[in-house]
């Protein structure tokens, strides 16, 4: 039988929709007929009605039905279910039948019409007869109708019309061809498919009015028919709940059909048919645990039943289709939004199908004899050229007694089936399904799931001599399994990947998997490795290598020959391969004996190699490649002719040989990195094949980092004892793949002297001394100082480096000075230089003096100009040296937050020193924008003064503000000016002038001023004259009401009381005598002064100018006569 023969039915497989046909309607040439047909079926949404339409033609012939059994007495079924059942009721069937007929109500020729579209509706049913198939009229008309009940002619006419075609009113339909065509046609839809309903929901009565019939004994098989029957109307009339309600009795049904070898192939195929449904329906009902425990559940049962011996593959076939299907499902249900797990998806079925498909393959070529010829006349052909029943033989079809009936017949039918199947591309359907499988767990994220099964894949393409795809999956699958170090599982896809290359006569690929088959990574005999050993010598050599075991023998051949014409082409005897990420027989590490070497150093090179092959193996070349950070794309030749040997060598087998390569670094790599760029062994010569082995970088395969780590750790394990253990153990070897070329060992001295912190804005003096201890002269020796680079990029604004410490650097000053030449120096010389610096901000900085020089040297007899240099840094901190505070106070030494205009008042300044070191303050100034001196000159009272830490130094300047035009409140005062440096710097050193901005003050006018002449100090009981000034400030006169306010210290004389007026600008003057009664502190008698005409100004505004107290001395005594003689 055809390979086919498992393919699931396509009627089984679809959606069942119910079947409607439409009649009367010419969609080829009437256009109106065209556009209602293109309403039905074009564009369908999800969410219209499922119905398959299908127009035929008015006198269509339906399928004929048969007699309706009387009596199930004698009956005795031929099989399960028909071939063609399902189809007829998909298909050719309908549910209902729709004649469509042009006639408008008020049409002239109504009878003509009405009784022609009665004739058509009677040649429907008359080929329809027998069928519960419905027939409806739908009437083509050009007006839209008017309401139900408006148009009495039109209900008339329907009525007559009805009558004559013996139709119920509700199977007459109008449908006007207007602008809402598919408006009209979607409630068309919906009214058959309530006929449709109807139609099915008969048909399941009629098959469930059967069962009364039957008995147990002799129709079995008619309850598996029925209950599918009434399944998948019930599928057709869209009750998917009661449809898997009577497919699951139907699979109980059908196993328990009595089992023999004659008819377990219907059984097994109508038991997958209704699993494939029951399975259908529950991811459709979103039950995806039901679906899954129904098909194991299936498989349990089935999985057994294999049936006739001699076709057991027939079994492993179905198997593999049974999870094949089930796959599909899933993985549609999947892209309909069920979600799936690692452990669970449609990847483990579409596998267990491979493997199935696997054994079918073995069976097939066990049961199937290679020379038998086919069997005439040809056995399993039938007369209608299908069978009757599913799962049927053709030779013997609707038999269902336990033996055949014609035992010959069915030796020839079998030997036809095993010949069919020997023909069958197997190793096509095993890589059709594991691929299926590879793509389901590469989308679960399963990678060792995927890579075993390419494997299989791989395989499988060998068995089909498609050597090329088997290799490239093999080679892809490999890289896995060397990184996760599957010994075994590698070294069994490398002895068939080596096939598929003998096989092909590909000879890099041949090589590259006999190298890796000989390594370390193979868990190969040593047997097998000394054959294929001899194979790899025979391909250097230019010989056809020995045929591979377990290699076809029909393949053997052509590979020979095709071997032959590769050694007979001329110009590809030359090979490069890349071993890094393979683990081939010949392990490389190199290494550079230091990360860095000094120009003035030869740099040390080792290459350690070792053979893992069984026999030893010479080489010819071994080469290192080097290469700079400029030339990374370029091998630089010049080191590279340094690291070649070009001899016949040889290795050991688990030997580690070394090799030891020397050269001069080039004076202009200085700072750059050399790195081994790769490692190249030549196998073979001239005379046979040359085969350039290459490893990029230091050397290492694909196991090598795996390797070093272990080493690591069992180093740390055990101590530092194991070095004694063996001289030169491999796994410990450590990779070096580049090196740093550092400049020469500078034999200078550089101290820096300096006397920490660094003032604000000072000339901060650093005292560079420079020694010499080279043996010759040191070239060229210059200075870099300043700022080191790399720190915050305000320090580079804020400070200014200099060698001219005679005067203060301005801002134009760098923050690093390049390149300062200082000649020569000879052996031992010294050289002092000092380095000024200013720090505008405070805060640590770090300083950078960098000194540099060449000098001739002599490496390995050669001579070089070393470019040596220094560096010293040091890390300073800028710290502000004195604090200045401002106050502004009045003549009477109070503080002030107003200051009266044309007043005199005090400006006094403290500075506070901060430094650690003692300061020099050489002189202070005041630079005045809007005051005046009170004073006749300003005179520094700080010439001269030495600060130290925390000493504070005061000076006092009285000032007076000038009316102003303006009439601003606030106003600059200007600036303080300080000129130092530190007591210990030189005579000669610049003072450094800081300017303090003196702080704003508020302005205010007053209209009197009143201000009192009086002694320094009174004595008591005598006399004391006090004089108080009034001057009027404002452009009025004003009226002054003046009053003493009586004191217990004091008596006085003048008037008590006055009343007094003065002229803009005019003073006037009042004299008391007062007379102090108590000694000490007296508070003098207060003035209470009043303006009438100036209401805002207050006693206290105006009084504040006045002396509130005067010290009044005890009285002298006389010295009299009587007084000395008393004493």
């Amino acid at each position: 039988m055809a390979g086919s023969q498992w393919e699931l039915p396509p009627e089984l497989c679809c959606r069942p929709m119910a079947f409607v046909a439409l009649t009367g309607l010419d969609v080829v040439y009437n256009a109106v007929h065209r556009a209602i047909w293109d309403a039905f079926c074009a564009n369908r949404r999800a969410d219209r009605v499922p119905i398959s339409f299908k127009v035929l033609p008015g006198d269509h012939e339906y399928p004929k039905c048969r007699t309706k059994r009387t009596s199930y007495e004698w009956y005795i079924p031929k099989g399960i279910l028909k071939t063609g059942w399902m189809n007829k009721h998909l298909n050719l069937v309908p549910a209902l039948v729709v004649l469509f007929y042009e006639l408008d109500w008020d049409d002239p020729q109504w009878k003509e019409k009405q009784s022609e579209c009665a004739t058509k509706v009677e040649i429907v049913r008359t080929s329809l007869q027998g069928r519960n198939t419905k027939v409806a009229v739908v009437l083509i008309q050009k007006k839209t109708p008017l309401p139900p009940g408006e148009d009495l002619v039109a209900s008339e006419r329907a009525a007559a019309l009805c009558n004559a075609c013996d139709l119920s009113g509700k199977s007459l339909f109008v449908l006007p061809h207007t602008d809402h065509l598919v408006g009209y046609i979607i409630r068309l839809e919906n009214a058959f498919y309530e006929h449709a309903q109807t139609y099915y929901y008969t048909e399941i009565r009629r098959v469930k009015s059967h069962k009364e019939f039957l008995n147990k004994t002799t129709h079995q098989l008619l309850f598996v028919r029925h209950q599918f029957k009434i399944a998948f109307f019930s599928e057709l009339k869209q009750d998917t709940q009661n449809a898997l309600k009577y497919y699951r009795t139907a699979y109980s049904l059908v196993h328990e059909l009595r089992a023999h070898e004659t008819n377990m192939l219907e059984i097994k195929t109508m038991a997958g048919f209704i699993n494939y449904k029951i399975c259908r329906l529950c991811f459709q009902h979103n039950t995806p645990l039901d679906a899954i425990a129904q098909f194991r559940k299936h498989i349990d049962l089935c999985k057994k039943k294999i049936g006739s011996a001699e076709l057991a593959f027939e079994h492993a076939a179905w198997m593999s289709k049974q999870f094949q299907s089930f796959g599909e499902l899933f993985d549609e249900a999947i892209k309909l939004g069920l979600t799936a797990i690692q452990t669970q998806n449609p990847g483990f079925y579409y596998q267990q199908a491979a493997c199935y498909s696997q054994d079918r393959k073995q069976q097939a070529q066990q049961l199937c004899q290679a020379g038998a010829s086919y069997p005439s006349p040809e056995p399993l052909e039938t007369q209608s050229g299908a069978l009757d029943f599913y799962g049927q033989r053709p030779w013997r079809q609707g038999h269902q007694s336990i033996d055949p009936p014609d035992a010959e017949k069915e030796k020839t039918g079998i030997l036809a089936l095993q010949i069919k199947e020997r023909d069958v591309p197997h190793s096509e359907l095993i890589i059709a399904l594991l691929s299926n499988a590879v793509a389901q767990f590469k989308k679960y994220k399963c990678p060792r799931m995927k890579s075993h099964l390419m494997v299989q894949m791989g395989e499988e393409y060998y068995h089909a001599k498609d050597y090329t795809k088997a290799l490239k999956l093999l080679d892809y699958v490999m890289c896995d399994y060397r990184t996760e170090r599957w010994w075994g599982l590698l070294t069994a896809i490398l002895t068939t990947a080596l096939r598929c290359a003998y096989l092909m006569a590909s000879v890099k690929d041949y090589i590259i998997y006999c190298m890796e088959l000989l390594g370390r990574a193979s868990t190969l005999k040593e047997d097998h490795k000394s054959r294929i050993e001899k194979n790899l010598m025979k391909v250097l050599m230019n010989e056809v290598p020995d045929a591979e075991p377990e290699c076809d023998s029909s393949s053997v051949s052509a590979a020979r020959s095709l071997w032959s014409d590769r050694m007979a082409l001329a110009g590809s005897n030359e090979l490069t391969l890349e071993v890094q990420d393979y683990i081939p027989f010949i392990q490389c590490k190199a290494k550079f004996q230091s990360p860095s070497f000094h120009v003035d150093q030869p740099i040390q090179l080792q290459v350690f190699l070792r053979a893992d092959c069984p026999h030893p193996v010479s080489f010819n070349k071994l080469a290192v490649s080097l290469s700079n950070q400029v030339t990374t794309h370029f091998h630089d030749a010049e080191y590279n002719q340094w690291c070649v040997v070009e001899e016949t060598m040889s290795l050991l087998p688990g030997k580690t040989k070394c090799y030891n390569f020397s050269f001069v670094a080039k004076t202009e790599d200085v700072g750059k990195k050399i790195e081994m760029a790769g490692i190249e062994v030549m196998l073979g010569g001239d005379s046979g094949r040359c085969v350039f082995v290459n490893w990029r970088g230091a050397g290492g395969d694909a196991a090598s980092t795996h390797e070093a780590l272990q080493a690591s750790r069992s180093s740390r394990r055990w101590g530092r004892g194991m070095e004694a253990r063996q001289a030169l153990d491999w796994d410990s070897l450590t990779i070096q793949h580049s090196t740093m070329i550092i400049s020469r060992v500078p034999k200078i001295s550089v101290q820096l002297s300096h006397q920490p912190p660094a003032l604000n804005n000072e000339m901060y003096c650093i005292s560079l001394t420079v020694q010499s201890q080279e043996e010759g002269v040191a070239k060229d020796v210059k200075l870099t100082a300043g700022l080191k680079p790399g720190q915050d990029a305000n320090l580079g604004q804020t400070t200014h480096v200099t060698l001219d410490g005679s005067k203060v650097c301005d801002d134009t000053a760098p923050a690093l000075l390049p390149d300062v030449p200082l000649g020569d120096l000879k052996p031992g010389e010294k050289l002092e230089k000092c380095v000024y610096v200013k720090c505008v901000s405070t805060g640590p900085r770090v300083f950078l003096f960098h000194v540099a020089y060449s000098i001739d040297t002599t490496v390995e007899g050669r001579q070089i100009v070393c470019k040596c240099h220094k560096d010293e840094t040091v890390t300073i901190e800028t710290v502000v040296p004195f604090e200045v505070s401002v106050k502004f106070v009045s003549t009477k030494f109070e503080p002030l937050d107003r200051v009266a205009l044309d007043i005199p008042f005090l400006l006094m300044t403290d500075i506070l020193s901060s430094s650690p070191w003692p300061l020099l303050l050489a002189s202070s100034s005041l630079q005045l924008l809007t005051m005046t001196s009170n004073t006749p000159q300003l005179q520094s009272q700080l010439q001269e003064v030495v600060l130290q830490t925390g000493e504070s130094a005061s000076e006092c300047f009285c000032l007076r503000c000038p009316p102003l035009t303006n009439s601003n409140s606030t106003v600059a005062t200007g600036q303080y000016l300080i000129s130092w440096r530190r007591q210990s710097s030189s005579a000669d050193s610049p003072f450094i002038q800081t300017t303090v901005t003196l702080p704003h003050v508020i302005l205010e006018s007053v209209p009197l001023y009143i201000h009192a002449d009086l002694p320094s100090f009174g004595r008591v009981r005598e006399s004391l004259s006090v004089r108080y000034h009034i001057e009027n400030r404002t452009a009025l006169v004003q009226e002054v009401e003046m009053a003493v306010e009586p004191s217990d210290a004091f008596m006085f004389s003048g008037l008590k009381q006055v009343r007094l007026r003065i002229l803009p600008g005019s003073e006037q003057q009042m004299l008391y005598n007062y007379y102090p009664l108590m000694a000490g502190y007296q508070t003098l008698p207060q003035l209470n002064i009043s303006l009438p005409r100036c209401p805002t100004t207050n006693t206290h505004t105006l009084r504040r100018f006045l002396p509130q107290r005067i010290f009044v001395k005890p009285q002298g005594r006389q010295l009299d006569d009587v007084s000395i003689a008393a004493a």
